[in-house]
This record gives C-alpha cells, sequence and structure tokens, in this order.
C-alpha cells in the first residue's frame, strides 16, 4: 500500500537583538530511493535569499545560504509531495560471520563506530549480548528495537537536541532521537551496522484522505543484515507508508535539519512546526 504525503516543515530562531550576518544549513528535502518518490519540493527563507544546493557526504541533500543584512528572524519553510511505498521487511541474508568479514566491516565502518550521541555504554553493551543471544542479526535488529520501546517512556522534556543515548538510558524517558540514539548503541555493540535516519511520520495509521497531523521530526533506525531496512522503535513498527526520509548519517548531529553559525542576535528562540497531510 502506498500513500502520497504533502509536508511543511517550518523552523527558524527569534533573535533578542539584530543578527548582521549568518551562515546555514539546511537539511529538509526528502530524498527518492525505491520506497519513495518525490513529486516536487522547495525550501524557501525569510528573508530571501539566493541558495545553493549539494549532496553531503551522507547522500543528504543540502540547502546552504548565508544572510549579511541585520535580521531579527531567520524563518525556513521545506513543502514537500512524497509518494512512499510499503513497510519494509528484514533482510535476512547476512550471519554474524557475514557482519565480522574484514571488506565489511572497512566498508561500514562509519556505521559501527561510537560518536558523541551513540557512545559506548557497558551497561547496554551487555544488555546487546543477552538480547542477541540465539538470533540471526535482522530478528536482533528487532530485539533491540523493541526493547528500547519497551524500556524507554516517551516524554518531552527529559532530554534536549545534545543529550547522547546514555543521557536518555539513564532517564528512561526521551524523544524519537533519544529512542533512535539507543537502538543504535544495542545494534553497533552486537556488531551490526546501523545507522540514524531523520524524517517525518504521519502518526495515525488510518489517516484519512486530506487529514493533517501536526507535530516536529521524527527519527528511526536503518540496519543492515545484507541491505540496509529500516524500523521505527519509537512506535515498535516497520517503516511503511507513513514514514518520509529525508536524511540518514551516524547520528542526529549528521542530520540537523538546520544548523549554522551567526554573529550579532544575542539569545536565539527556535520555533520548529511540522504538518503532514495525507493526500491519496
Amino acid at each position: 500500500m502506498s500513500w502520497r504525503v504533502r509536508i511543511v516543515h517550518t523552523t527558524g530562531y527569534r533573535y533578542e537583538l539584530p543578527v548582521t550576518q549568518s551562515y546555514n544549513e539546511a537539511r529538509m528535502t526528502p530524498r527518492a530511493d525505491r520506497r519513495q518518490n518525490v513529486v516536487v519540493s522547495r525550501v524557501e527563507t525569510t528573508p530571501a535569499t539566493r541558495a545553493y544546493r549539494y549532496t553531503d557526504y551522507w547522500g543528504t541533500e543540502v540547502t546552504s545560504f548565508d544572510l549579511h543584512a541585520p535580521h531579527v528572524e531567520l524563518k525556513v519553510v521545506a513543502s514537500s509531495v512524497v509518494e512512499t511505498g510499503a513497510e519494509e521487511e528484514p533482510v535476512r541474508t547476512a550471519s554474524w560471520t557475514d557482519l565480522r568479514a574484514d571488506a565489511l566491516l572497512d566498508r561500514y565502518t562509519e556505521f559501527l563506530d561510537w560518536t558523541g550521541y551513540v557512545p559506548r555504554d557497558r551497561e547496554l553493551a551487555a544488555v546487546a549480548r543477552g538480547l542477541k543471544r540465539g538470533l540471526g542479526p535482522a530478528d536482533a535488529v528487532l530485539a533491540a528495537s523493541n526493547w528500547v520501546h519497551d524500556q524507554l517512556t516517551y516524554q518531552s522534556g527529559t532530554t534536549g537536541v545534545h543529550s547522547s543515548a546514555t543521557d536518555a538510558w539513564q532517564a528512561r524517558e526521551g524523544v524519537c532521537q533519544d529512542f533512535a540514539h539507543v537502538t543504535l548503541v544495542l545494534l553497533r555493540a552486537m556488531g551490526i551496522p546501523a545507522r540514524y535516519v531523520s524524517g517525518y511520520l504521519h502518526t495515525k495509521p488510518n489517516g484519512e484522505i486530506r487529514e493533517t497531523v501536526r507535530g516536529e521530526s521524527h527519527a528511526w533506525i536503518e540496519a543492515w543484515t545484507g541491505g540496509w531496512w529500516g524500523y521505527d522503535p519509537t512506535n515498535a513498527v516497520p517503516v511503511g507508508p507513513r514514514h518520509i526520509w529525508v536524511a540518514h548519517g551516524r547520528d542526529y548531529a549528521d542530520v540537523a535539519p538546520l544548523k549554522g553559525i551567526y554573529s550579532g542576535g544575542a539569545s536565539a528562540a527556535l520555533d520548529v512546526t511540522v504538518e503532514v497531510t495525507r493526500l491519496a
């Protein structure tokens, strides 16, 4: 079953004092692949500026722009229409022996290494050893994802944008970013290449045509077990027609929707809204 979905992602900053110049990167454009077709997509800024698009190291489309006139507000609106595919099935062609092969370790080393958001954690490593016992790699991915879903409580405000998987695990609470990061710790401890995916989710499985849901960006994981496939540990569901992917990388730092630097402005308040509408 496929969906056609419209996404309007609005984000930006309000500054306490005028900003004299800023340099920014937006990662808010959905990508096309075997299960997702981008019908139309555009990124607009206020104040208006000339933007440059390029594909980064991880395969994400980046909209880069800079402003050199004083401004007290920056708004970025990314609008897209995307056709999505059916639920992804686990890929079961790789064995544990395959995952230990030197060629594979070299190819996917970046998705096996530890990062600031996905650090080595002794307690979670012990959990990973227990979860993988007696299972093949694909079933171990499902076991880890569902374990995180059961162990963490979805709660906004407990963690922040800079919180690591260890922070979320100690709190036993977090948001989708934290569910993904904790799952990545488990999978990398098992020796399964795994990456962070950012995108959007229509939160109603039986959403009606023209029904809009409002929220924020979403995150899930992809694992390599003979091929890449995705799973959503926050909701304990396969990635399917309600998921729209934008970017993937080692962790959140590689896929942040909007980041940049600026001079002046003093403190800044971040505003984010996401509207996801099922069109067909």
